[in-house]
């Protein structure tokens, strides 16, 4: 394929971004162990996103992808997937495979995650350690340290943990365990993180309470399946801001994005910058908050940017 990129002098229009891709991954792991139908839309249909809905399937999960990027999802409940018949390639989701560290680690079967060479060199022990703490036999290269990871579900066991680094890859994972140990599992994490999946646990009925910075699950509860909305993704969002932002005369306005506060750092920043962003139309979708967001060319400044 040929690509030409010619230089454009401003931006005017409506955008429409594709699904977020955090939301997207959250939603088919936990609709596939919820009960009942999940209706997921704007779902982002991409290699990663895809790798996680062939996990998802290979675990017995019932799962359609419609062509308008619209999925459905017949629950199994949180006791209902199968043991895979093959290993479980995420490709290159570091996503994926986290995430699915902390589900497969309280089942009842035997599963191995697997990824390309890039994923095969990411550090899993972050996620590896703490679900040993709660009882989970899981074994990989350089004892963990990296994938492939091989795991034997177990009977996990709740326990209180605070997140030596701030991920929320590593939370995630934790809280898909905690729906399997006996007892209430507490989070702690030493800064905020997104917080979708915290987010989607509270609209399908999970025991959930969130107390930032600690988040406590109770183990057990069967999630119920529901509609799920997907936001545009605003980390795609902030090529076109930052374009608009500084091509003289741009005008442009992104339509129906996520704006979860855990998410916005780079309007908050543009904004100590100078650039004009007026957020409108204001609403809250399957728990996550939305708007369309207007931005405008501006002189900049330079800002100090802490962490």
């Amino acid at each position: 394929m040929e690509l030409v990129l010619e230089k454009v002098s401003k931006l005017k229009g409506n955008i429409f971004i594709p699904g977020d891709k955090s939301i997207s991954h959250r939603s088919l792991i936990l609709g596939s162990i919820a009960q009942g139908e999940t209706r997921i839309y704007n779902f982002l249909n991409s290699l990663d996103c895809l790798k996680t809905l062939e996990c998802m399937q290979a675990l017995g999960a019932e799962i359609e992808l419609g062509k308008d990027n619209s999925v459905k999802i017949k629950g199994k409940g949180l006791y209902g997937l199968k043991e895979p018949k093959d290993i479980l390639d995420v490709g290159n989701s570091g996503t994926t495979i986290r995430l699915l560290a902390g589900l497969l680690g309280g089942q009842d079967f035997y599963s191995v995650l697997n990824g390309d060479a890039s994923v095969r060199k990411r550090p899993m022990k972050r996620v590896v350690e703490p679900l040993r703490l709660m009882g989970a036999d899981i074994w990989g290269r350089k004892d963990g340290q990296f994938a492939p990871l091989s795991i034997k579900g177990s009977k996990l066991n709740s326990f209180q943990y605070t997140l030596p680094v701030a991920s929320a890859q590593v939370k995630s994972a934790l809280l898909l365990a905690g729906l399997y140990a006996a007892g209430g599992t507490i989070i702690k994490e030493p800064l905020p993180t997104r917080d979708h999946t915290e987010k989607m646990l509270e609209i399908m009925w999970a025991d959930i309470k969130i107390s930032p910075p600690e988040i406590k699950i109770k183990g057990g509860k069967e999630l119920r399946g529901t509609d799920i909305f997907i936001p545009g993704d605003i980390s795609s969002s902030a090529y076109f801001i930052a374009a608009a932002s500084i091509l003289r005369d741009s005008q442009i306005i992104i339509k129906q994005v996520g704006v979860n506060p855990t998410r916005t750092g780079i309007i908050e920043i543009l904004k100590k910058m100078g650039t004009k962003i007026d957020i409108l139309n204001s609403q809250i979708k399957s728990n996550e908050p939305q708007a369309d967001l207007m931005i405008e060319y501006s002189k900049l400044k330079g800002v100090e940017i802490k962490k």
